[in-house]
Order: C-alpha cells, then sequence, then structure tokens
C-alpha cells in the first residue's frame, strides 16, 4: 500500500500526473453535463427505437470508457511536450549547481518555454563570466599575496586564521614556538583570541575594539617586525581584522647604529678639540715660560691633530661602507711587498717605543689573484697600530706571512703578533663592533682608539672573500690571523 500511495504522490506532484487530472476532471465534467443534458430524450429514443435501459447504459459507459482514453492519451502526448523542456531545465539547473557553468538548453521552440530557455541560457553566460572573471581576480590577488615579501595574515572576528601568504604561514609557525613564554606573563589574554600569536593579540584586540587602523613594532626572538592591522568592515560591522607583518630588524639596528655613531662622533671628537683649544689658548697667552714647556704643549696639539685625523678618516670609512660607497681596485698582488711596506712605515714608530718589530716573509711570493692594495695595506696598517699601543716597552710585535691550504684551496695566510696586555675572553666575541673597546685590559695611557679600527678591518677583509680570526691570552699577547683566498671568487666556507 505504501509503494501505491508513493507512485501516486509522486505522479500527483508531477506536471503530467496534474495535467491528467485536470483533463480527466474536465472530461467527467462534459460527459455529466451531457447526460444530464440528454437524460429527458432517453425514454423517448427508448421506445422509438425499442432499446432497452441495460443496453443504454451500456451505451454511457462505452462512451465515458472511449472518452476516458481518448483525454489520457492527448494528456500524455501534451503534457510530453511540455514537460521534455522543463526536465532539460532542470538537467541544466543541477549540472550549474554542480559547478559545470558551461551548460546550455537547447530549445528552439517561439513560445514561452522557448522564451524561458533562452533567458536561462543568457543568465548561464553571464554567470559564467562572472564567474571567470571572479576567479581572475581571486587568482591574481593570490599571486600578489604569495609574491610579497612582507606576512599578510587574516583574522575573524573571533580571532581565528581565515587567509595567510606563505610568509605569513611561516611567520606563524616561528612565533607558535614563543606562544608559551609569553603565556607566562599574559595569562588572561591567552584566554581569547587564541589563535591569533601572542605578539599580535593585543594589538589585534585594539583593533577590535576601536575599529581603526593601528601600527605597533614587536620584539621577537631578537628581532624586531613592524606590523600593521586594519579592521575588516561590513555595513559598520566589524567581521575581522588584516595584518601585514615586515621583518625591520636591519633597519633598526641601522638606526640604532646611527645614533651611536653620532654619539661616539661627539664625544670621541670633544676630548681632542678640547686639547687643542686649551693648549692653543696657553701658548697664546704666554703663560708657558720655558722652551721645554712650549716644546711639551705643542707635541701634545701636534698628537691630538693627528688623533683627530685618525678619528675623521675612521669615521668617514665607516660612513662610506655604511651608504655601499666602497670602491674595491682588484688585481693580482704580492702581499710580500704589502707586509714590507707596512713593516718600514712602523719600523720608526716601534724603536720610538722601545717595541721590537720582526718580519717574517717565505722566499717564495705570496701572490693572490683578485686584492686591493690599498684596503689591505690599511687592514694592516689597524692592526699594527692597535698592537703598537697596547705593547709595553721592551716586548715584541710579529707580522708573518706564509701559503696555507684549507679544505683542498690555497690561502695566503697573514699574521699580526703582540705580547701585550691580551684581551680578556669575555671581550673577544664583540672586538669587531662598531664602537666597541675592550678598555679594560687593551688601554695604554691616554692612547685609546675609536673603537672602528677592527670593524673596518673586518669589513675589507669579508670583501676580499676571506676570514679573520683572533687568538688572546690575557697578560700573553693577541694575535691576529687572517686568510685571503689566492684563487678569484673562492671564499672558506
Amino acid at each position: 500500500m505504501s509503494l501505491w500511495q508513493r507512485s501516486a504522490g509522486k505522479l500527483w506532484r508531477s506536471v503530467v500526473g496534474k495535467l491528467w487530472a485536470t483533463i480527466m476532471l474536465l472530461v467527467a465534467v462534459v460527459l455529466l453535463i451531457v447526460g444530464v443534458f440528454l437524460l429527458q430524450y432517453i425514454d423517448i429514443w427508448v421506445e422509438s427505437e425499442g432499446k432497452t435501459q441495460h443496453q443504454v447504459k451500456v451505451l454511457f459507459v462505452l462512451t465515458a470508457i472511449i472518452g476516458f482514453l481518448l483525454s489520457t492519451f492527448f494528456a500524455f502526448f501534451l503534457s510530453k511536450k511540455i514537460q521534455q523542456p522543463l526536465l532539460q531545465l532542470k538537467e541544466a539547473a543541477v549540472s550549474i549547481s554542480q559547478g559545470n557553468y558551461s551548460t546550455r538548453v537547447n530549445i528552439r521552440s517561439s513560445d514561452e518555454i522557448g522564451e524561458l530557455a533562452q533567458t536561462f541560457n543568457h543568465m548561464t553566460e553571464q554567470l559564467d563570466k562572472l564567474i571567470h572573471d571572479l576567479n581572475h581576480e581571486k587568482n591574481h590577488l593570490a599571486s600578489i599575496l604569495r609574491s610579497m615579501g612582507d606576512s599578510v595574515i587574516t583574522f575573524d572576528a573571533d580571532g581565528k586564521v581565515i587567509l595567510t601568504n606563505p610568509s605569513g604561514h611561516l611567520l606563524i609557525n616561528q612565533w607558535s614556538g614563543v606562544e608559551k613564554a609569553w603565556q607566562e606573563d599574559l595569562f588572561e589574554s591567552s584566554s581569547s583570541f587564541s589563535e591569533v600569536p601572542m605578539p599580535l593579540r593585543d594589538l589585534f584586540q585594539k583593533v577590535m575594539e576601536e575599529g581603526r587602523d593601528a601600527t605597533d613594532n614587536v620584539h621577537v626572538m631578537s628581532s624586531v617586525w613592524s606590523a600593521v592591522m586594519a579592521p575588516l568592515q561590513s555595513k559598520g560591522v566589524i567581521r575581522g581584522a588584516v595584518a601585514v607583518i615586515r621583518n625591520v630588524t636591519e633597519e633598526h639596528k641601522l638606526e640604532k647604529l646611527r645614533k651611536d655613531f653620532v654619539a661616539n662622533i661627539s664625544h670621541e671628537i670633544r676630548t681632542p678639540l678640547s686639547m687643542l683649544q686649551g693648549y692653543s689658548e696657553a701658548l697664546l697667552d704666554d703663560i708657558v715660560v720655558s722652551d721645554e714647556d712650549r716644546k711639551e704643549l705643542v707635541q701634545v696639539i701636534y698628537d691630538e691633530s693627528l688623533r683627530m685625523g685618525r678619528l675623521v678618516n675612521d669615521f668617514l670609512d665607516i660612513a662610506r661602507m655604511e651608504a655601499g660607497h666602497v670602491d674595491m681596485n682588484f688585481q693580482e698582488l704580492d702581499l710580500r711587498h704589502v707586509l714590507k711596506r707596512v713593516h718600514r712605515k712602523f719600523q720608526v714608530y716601534a724603536k720610538e717605543r722601545d717595541v721590537k718589530l720582526h718580519a717574517e716573509m717565505p722566499l717564495e711570493p705570496l701572490m693572490v689573484k683578485e686584492a686591493d692594495e690599498d684596503r689591505l695595506e690599511q687592514v694592516l696598517t689597524n692592526l699594527l697600530d692597535n698592537a703598537l699601543r697596547h705593547t709595553p716597552s721592551g716586548k715584541s710585535i710579529t707580522i708573518a706571512g706564509q701559503l696555507e691550504r684549507v679544505n683542498a684551496s690555497e690561502y695566503v695566510q697573514l699574521t699580526v703578533r703582540d705580547e701585550g696586555q691580551g684581551i680578556p675572553s669575555e671581550d673577544l666575541p664583540y672586538i669587531f663592533e662598531r664602537f666597541y673597546k675592550a678598555d679594560k685590559a687593551r688601554k695604554r695611557g691616554t692612547a685609546s682608539g675609536t673603537g672602528l679600527g677592527l670593524a673596518i678591518v673586518k669589513t675589507f677583509i669579508d670583501l676580499h672573500h676571506g676570514r679573520i680570526v683572533v687568538d688572546s691570552n690575557a697578560g700573553k699577547g693577541t694575535s691576529f690571523t687572517l686568510l685571503l683566498p689566492v684563487e678569484a671568487h673562492q671564499s672558506l666556507s
């Protein structure tokens, strides 16, 4: 019984069933009207023709059956003509709902159904074009996001990540490692917006509450990140936020270096300027009477002028390096000539300070295919100047050069050794940083440097694809070892 009910219900819900029922009802009404109209003539017809009532009833039944059959035939024929295009429209709509926007309906009739089919096809074409344009824009935006160096992260109103570019995805993974460390201090804020990285949580909460853009510098794992976050609004309702994050660690370091540079310039130049001014005024006012005192003041003025000259040259070198204006004149060079020239230049200063200056060089040439003679001479000059200023009288300084083989490649090794007070072990990792001075162990009277000499040395050695290593023992001396590749475009791994 249930099968019959389901079939009947399905037939009644279909166009065929409704059309057939309508025609049947129409036929029944027509037959009833005809029967009622002819009922008054039945007796006359029976008497004149000699028919019985039974025969009349059979005639009516046959007429009803024939009418039923004819109406059913025409109903199904007509419904087929109407139902077929409707079924095509239905199948096309199902196909489009599954993503096949190229589906079209082939109906060429000129009636209302044909117009419906044409409208349907036009709608499908417009929908296909719209979806194509949307996909094109989506792919275009996705390409832009993928190619961005900045990290882009989009959050919904609950703080869940809904969109990131590859850089943003990597950043979230990196910052997930610091989540626990932040939660120890910010336990309350960690309970809400759990998917927002902890360094961005305060900024996200501020944007969601105030509904306007916010910018902040975030310090994470000794790096500095600039985060710009803007709210996503729809009809006045904030539905999320988008963050653009950039690593500004280098910019932060450069800004700090600039401030340190200015501060150290003012500090370093102030002392020699004050001494030059003071001793010059003493000479002008004839305060000094004896020639010996006058000569001593002149010597101090001369020494301080030399010191100021070194300061200015070091500052100019650092400024050119930071601006990327260091011109290197690479050519094939025998480093023995540089060693001899530097040794000869410092021999007089060493004798004045009662320091023995030795030079150890091999007989064979120390050839380097690409080297800047002036820069390497400046490197050795800075190292020997430091050694002379920090080596007491009666001690010795040695400069040496030899060929070395490292990882099956040839290098020229240059060494500057002194017998000074040495550098404490805690200062060794920082001696190549700008303006760093290990004054606790490496000062000799008032002869202090700018803190830039070794930084300049390190930069020039790096430009030669070489390496500089320092070995020092407090109270025993310091040794600087330079390795320069013999072949061009060769570097130490």
